[in-house]
Parts: C-alpha cells; sequence; structure tokens
C-alpha cells in the first residue's frame, strides 16, 4: 500500500478498504477515543485524585497533632491545676475592700519607716477592672536617694501587691523631691464582678 492508494480510499465505502487502511483507521479512531476519554473524564478524575491527596496529607497532619495533644491531655490538665492554684495563690495577695485602709496605712509607715515627708498622700477613684479593681494613689514625698530606694524596697516587701509607675524625681533645694502614682489592687467580690459584667 502507497499513497496513491491512500488518497483513493472511499470514506462512503470503508468496508472495501485495504486491511492495512483499515489497520491505521482503527488505530486512529483508538487514540482518538482514549484521547477523548482522557481529556473529558480521567483528566478530571486525576485532578480530583491530587486534591484529595493534599487532603488527605492535611488530615494526617491534623491527626499528628490531635493525638500529641491527647497524648499530653493529662498533663495539660495537670498545668491548668497549677495555673489555678498560681492564680488564687496571687488573687490572695490582692486585698478585699476591707483591707485596702490597711494597706493605704501600710503604703504611708513605709514611707516614713524609711524617713521620707509625705506632701501628698491622694487615693484617687477605684477602676473597676475584669475581677478586680485598681486604686491609684498620688504621692509626692521628699527625701534623699537612698530613702527612695528603702522605700521602693519596702513596697516591694508588703505582703500585698502594689506597683509604682510613672516615677519622676527632681531636686529641691538639698532634698530631692520623687512624685510617683502607686497602685494597688483589690480583688472584686461577685456582687460587684456581676454589676460589672451588667454594666
Amino acid at each position: 500500500m502507497n499513497l496513491n492508494d491512500l488518497n483513493e480510499l472511499d470514506f462512503q465505502d470503508m468496508g472495501n478498504w485495504p486491511l492495512p487502511a483499515k489497520a491505521i483507521a482503527i488505530a486512529f479512531l483508538c487514540i482518538l477515543i482514549l484521547f477523548a476519554g482522557y481529556w473529558f473524564d480521567t483528566k478530571d478524575q486525576q485532578a480530583e485524585i491530587e486534591r484529595l491527596e493534599q487532603k488527605e496529607q492535611q488530615l494526617k497532619q491534623d491527626f499528628m497533632t490531635n493525638a500529641r495533644k491527647a497524648a499530653s491531655l493529662e498533663l495539660y490538665k495537670q498545668q491548668m491545676l497549677d495555673m489555678q492554684q498560681s492564680f488564687g495563690a496571687m488573687l490572695k495577695q490582692l486585698p478585699s475592700k476591707t483591707e485596702v485602709a490597711e494597706l493605704l496605712v501600710d503604703i504611708s509607715q513605709t514611707g516614713l519607716a524609711s524617713g521620707l515627708e509625705f506632701e501628698l498622700f491622694q487615693p484617687t477613684a477605684e477602676i473597676p477592672l475584669e475581677f478586680y479593681a485598681e486604686l491609684p494613689i498620688k504621692l509626692r514625698v521628699t527625701g534623699q536617694y537612698h530613702e527612695f530606694g528603702n522605700f521602693v524596697s519596702g513596697i516591694a516587701a508588703l505582703p500585698r501587691i502594689v506597683t509604682l509607675h510613672d516615677f519622676s524625681i527632681k531636686p529641691a533645694g538639698s532634698k530631692l523631691v520623687m512624685e510617683a502614682t502607686a497602685k494597688t489592687y483589690r480583688y472584686l467580690d461577685e456582687e460587684e464582678e456581676a454589676k460589672g459584667a451588667a454594666k
């Protein structure tokens, strides 16, 4: 079979084609059908398989992460209990409503014991926060540098939490003047927390 024979093939009468021409036509049709099957069906399935394989990898990673968390669950529970106990201990360091007056006395006595002279000791309005309230106290004291250090050390040694903010130290003759805001904190009782949540 040569090229001239191919030109003489009648597409209306394929049944009478020579065997090699039929074989080529059948092979071409098979290739065309396979390509069409791949293009319209298999290609989308392969893309779906790739997507599902990526999802499988993500799910495996999620599973491993969750398995590690599950294995550490008892440790997390113990850490939670430890934190609750620590939180409870810190909460006890916050004075109640009735103890605030004593704490104010402790702060002023610490200053006097350090050798400082108070020019201003002014508790300001209490600021209620989430589960505690902040009580700022404006201070202006005069003394020597080392007396200020003793005062700050004495405040840090108090059994209740008191923090000092917004320091400024200026000379005033032979002495120094320190202005600061001392903040003490108290926990809100359940009734006060409920009022705060209602607001």
